[in-house]
């Protein structure tokens, strides 16, 4: 992640440019940085309380106000990262009638690291029975020369509710994207609800294609699960046919939940369209 705040990491920074695009290498340890942060949220009759917060590599967390009896937590970047060779991961869970909000100060951006090794940054969600989760980060910037490995992996009980949204933007202003592999796994009860794969930058064949994003740079998902919503809908297209991009949200089978997917020229039209998405699926 990067807040602006970079502090040196360990052992001596590597630094060389790139004679193609003329860009300093991003300093970093030459195997890559390891870390593993944790929140777990558990409910003690009245509010939810979190008895883990465990702050780790570039992961800084930080407990915000909170409003009703939902625990929401900051996640704010205290290095620049992912760089090439790092394994990062963010184990979040939220136990039986939990609620639990977390969000990123900043986006994170991919960087060129000293190691053609891919990054991977690992997020793991976890709901209990009756619990609540909203994940709603901030978006993942895919930089030029970066080469990240991205996944979701989502466990949820029969009667937990999830609010899952995931953007993406391809490069910087001006700037050709680095390679970005994404994957979405959600278990509902022990049952597959969704497993989606995409990878978007080179060598991937076609994926500025114009059946794929064409001039399109900004992409996204927001998932909603919910036992209590009236998913009994035709597939909704939003704004088809205009240059502010377009989505779909759409039901998925085998859960009461909705996927919307977008893509759009930027990261702000991105984030209207994933909000009237969000809006078509809690209704009025």
């Amino acid at each position: 992640m990067n807040t602006g705040i970079q502090p040196a990491r360990t052992h001596t920074p590597l630094a060389t440019d790139d004679e193609r695009t003329g860009i300093a290498e991003p300093p970093g340890h030459p195997h890559g940085v390891h870390a593993t942060a944790r929140i777990r949220a558990t409910y003690n009759g009245r509010v939810t309380t979190l008895p883990q917060l465990r702050s780790d590599g570039p992961f800084h967390l930080r407990r915000m106000h909170t409003r009703g009896k939902a625990a929401h937590v900051g996640i704010i970047g205290a290095m620049s990262a992912p760089l090439g060779g790092d394994r990062l991961t963010l184990d979040i869970t939220a136990e039986d009638h939990a609620e639990l909000d977390i969000t990123t100060a900043a986006a994170t951006v991919a960087l060129r690291g000293p190691t053609t090794a891919p990054a991977t940054y690992d997020v793991r969600l976890t709901a209990g029975e009756h619990a609540g989760l909203h994940w709603l980060p901030q978006p993942l910037i895919s930089s030029c020369g970066s080469n990240l490995q991205q996944t979701y992996t989502v466990n949820l009980a029969a009667t937990s509710r999830l609010l899952l949204r995931e953007e993406q933007l391809l490069g910087r202003a001006n700037e050709k994207p680095g390679h970005l592999v994404t994957r979405i796994r959600v278990h509902r009860a022990g049952r597959p609800l969704l497993d989606q794969h995409t990878a978007y930058g080179h060598p991937e064949p076609g994926w500025d294609g114009p059946a794929v994003l064409g001039r399109h740079r900004a992409v996204g998902q927001l998932l909603i699960v919910d036992p209590e919503m009236d998913i009994q809908r035709d597939p909704v297209l939003l704004r088809d046919g205009t240059r502010d991009g377009c989505a779909v949200l759409a039901p998925l089978a085998g859960g009461p939940a909705l996927l919307a997917t977008a893509l759009a020229p930027t990261s702000s039209l991105l984030r209207e369209l994933l909000d009237e998405a969000l809006a078509h699926a809690i209704g009025p």
